[in-house]
């Protein structure tokens, strides 16, 4: 289920709900941009869509009135210049928004506690995607030299887990509250999970467990509790339906296309861990081409399925084909967020493990003759 989809589905169910309702008065100022018109949107099941519009006064000035609103805190958007500010609207509320110059940099919320968390949160996140953007689109930049390039993606992966430490900070520091129910299914470009995909059970547990002390009718809080037991019961097919006595991996190659570990089974296997961001990847994988052309037409079958642990594409694909790697290459892209990671509990880059053709893993962090003879072994070379 998306985002978009569940806050929908929880907006419905608070709706429904037979809790006491009331009025609502939204209104602020907004100054420092020519949009003229404010919008007021509401979360749907499957779509957003906007229930009411306006015209800001001449001072900037504007107002919304809503009418049945439930007690329980249920996802607005407030739209103007192009902008989304996210509210968390109980009926009885009285919120004053407002801005001066960029919307979501700027503005700030009175009257709603949680509508307050929220904006720590948002203005945060939002500005620190804004920043990889940038980053992303200066590495675009075809004058670039290759120093620039390495100074650029350093500089972006550091950003970027800046981001995911202050995002889960905020959720562990704020699980009582619905902003962390927010912030919880916010991502950033390029990212399907939180954390480690089905890994965030944990965090989105802590969350459900907190709220049912402070929010205990909340439907925010059954929907977590489903979310939670459909993960559980996830994992436990996955771990049911693996033949593999090593755990199995499904990546993306530079193709896009999904590539299991388990597919190459029946063949002894490198799964080797490395970084295209690290300055001795082209040196460790010229010796592994070497090796990759020895065993190719050994009795048993070799294959290496090469895991990058990088965050940007561009670089993991221009190091895949600079350096022309004849194997499997493939990646999630989440860096050191990678599930993969701690499936094999790397702690360091590079890591390698030696699999053979029966699926055992024989060795760990094997290069050079070492791993030459123990592949004239295992291979019948």
């Amino acid at each position: 289920m998306n985002r978009q989809t569940l806050l929908g589905t929880l907006l419905t169910a608070a709706l429904l709900c037979g809790c006491q309702s009331s009025k609502v008065k939204i209104s602020g100022r907004f100054v420092g941009n020519e949009a003229r018109e404010v919008y007021l949107e509401q979360m749907t099941p499957l779509a957003s869509s906007v229930v009411d519009s306006t015209t800001l006064a001449a001072d900037g000035s504007y107002e919304f009135r809503l009418k049945e609103v439930a007690r329980t805190p249920v996802l607005y958007n407030l739209i103007y210049n192009g902008e989304r500010i996210p509210l968390l609207v109980a009926g009885g509320d009285r919120l004053t928004v407002s801005s001066v110059g960029s919307v979501v940099r700027n503005y700030t919320v009175e009257g709603s506690v949680e509508s307050d968390l929220l904006r720590q949160f948002y203005q945060a996140f939002v500005e620190g995607a804004q920043q990889l953007d940038v980053l992303a689109a200066r590495f675009a930049e075809p004058s670039l030299t290759e120093e620039q390039r390495k100074e650029l993606t350093a500089e972006y992966t550091a950003e970027y887990y800046r981001i995911r430490r202050e995002q889960l900070r905020f959720i562990i520091e704020n699980k009582s509250s619905l902003a962390a129910v927010y912030a919880l299914y916010q991502r950033l470009p390029g990212d399907a999970y939180l954390f480690n995909g089905d890994s965030d059970v944990v965090y989105y547990r802590t969350v459900a467990d907190a709220l049912e002390e402070s929010y205990p009718e909340s439907p925010y809080l059954q929907s977590l509790l489903a979310e939670i037991a459909r993960m559980d019961a996830r994992m436990s097919l996955s771990s049911r339906i693996s033949e593999s006595p090593y755990p199995d991996l499904e990546l993306m190659d530079i193709y896009g296309k999904k590539i299991r570990l388990s597919s190459l089974a029946g063949k002894v296997i490198l799964l080797d861990f490395w970084s295209a961001e690290l300055g001795s990847s082209n040196q460790l994988n010229a010796e592994l081409k070497e090796i990759y052309r020895k065993y190719a037409d050994a009795p048993v079958g070799f294959e290496v399925y090469q895991v990058a642990i990088d965050t940007s594409k561009p670089l993991w694909i221009t190091a895949v084909q600079e350096q022309q790697l004849p194997w499997v290459s493939v990646s999630d892209l989440r860096g050191r967020g990678s599930a993969s990671l701690g499936l094999y509990n790397v702690q360091k880059l590079p890591t390698n493990f030696l699999i053979d053709k029966d699926g055992v893993i024989v060795a760990r962090d094997i290069y050079g003759k070492e791993l030459e003879k123990k592949l004239d072994e295992l291979t019948g070379l």
